[in-house]
């Protein structure tokens, strides 16, 4: 998929690993994904690195160490989603206004674009992205990359305007719908999803969980074990669709793992 359309306003356009032991989660995914890692200075000191990660040449993903001041108010390894913005400045003052939060204000990162964090009504974050030099990862919904995300919340009902007023998004019932997922569409792209609530979304705090795509889920699910991985939920079966896991990494952080039915 052209990098033009994943960094279309609205879009996942960048996605980003923050965890306690980059070194171990680079050789983890690395393995997993067979993902090339380049790393880059992003501070004052030399350990101070933003990893990039790459597929066939193209950016997929990055990581990079939990800062002290993250880790001292106890935030956990974690993948953070990036969603293409026109205008940050504008898209965090309307996610107030929208019910929403802004954990960092819009801030330049250097010539590669502006960014910030925000977290929707129900607590879920995310972060939004104005592209620059950086337009965002190369790929979407191939092998190796990054190809759906699930919103988890407790009151779907109570995100769907924000999201709907913030980037236009359109949530729409499945052609063979059950139990109430509602999908995320943008610009006719089908992006991810919502799960209903119940009672295992209601004990787990809000977030994004993103999912990665693989060829084999049965082979990768090993693979991830193998290297330290845990398997939280599945592997479930999707009819006419395909089958997915959900894991954490060695340091903890969720994602999950796709196979497509559909070619």
């Amino acid at each position: 998929m052209a990098n033009e359309e994943v960094s279309a306003p609205g879009r996942f356009c960048w996605i980003e690993l923050g965890t306690t032991d980059q070194a171990a989660a680079k050789a983890f995914y690395q393995g997993l994904f067979g993902w090339d890692a380049n790393d880059f200075p992003m501070g004052p000191n030399p350990s101070d690195l933003y990893t990039i990660f790459q597929l066939n040449g193209e950016d997929v993903a990055a990581a990079y160490t939990l800062r002290p001041d993250q880790a001292s108010h106890g935030v956990p390894s974690h993948w953070l989603l990036y969603v293409a913005s026109a205008e940050v400045d504008a898209t965090a003052k309307q996610a107030s206004e929208l019910g929403g939060k802004v954990v960092a204000p819009p801030f330049d990162v250097g010539q590669f674009g502006r960014m910030t964090v925000l977290q929707d009504p129900c607590g879920a974050t995310f972060a939004a992205w104005q592209a620059n030099q950086n337009p965002g990862i190369g790929r979407f919904g191939e092998i190796g990359s990054l190809c759906w995300a699930d919103l988890i919340v407790p009151e779907p009902k109570k995100v769907q305007g924000f999201y709907a007023g913030l980037f236009q998004w359109e949530w729409v019932l499945g052609e063979n719908a059950t139990a109430d997922y509602l999908h995320i569409v943008t610009n006719g792209k089908y992006i991810g999803g919502m799960p209903p609530a119940g009672p295992e979304t209601a004990k787990l705090p809000s977030h994004w969980l993103a999912y990665f795509l693989v060829s084999d889920l049965e082979a990768s699910t090993g693979r991830a074990t193998a290297s330290g991985a845990r398997v939280l939920h599945g592997p479930v079966h999707i009819p006419d669709a395909g089958s997915f896991t959900i894991l954490t990494d060695p340091q903890g952080a969720a994602f999950a793992l796709f196979t497509s039915e559909r070619t």
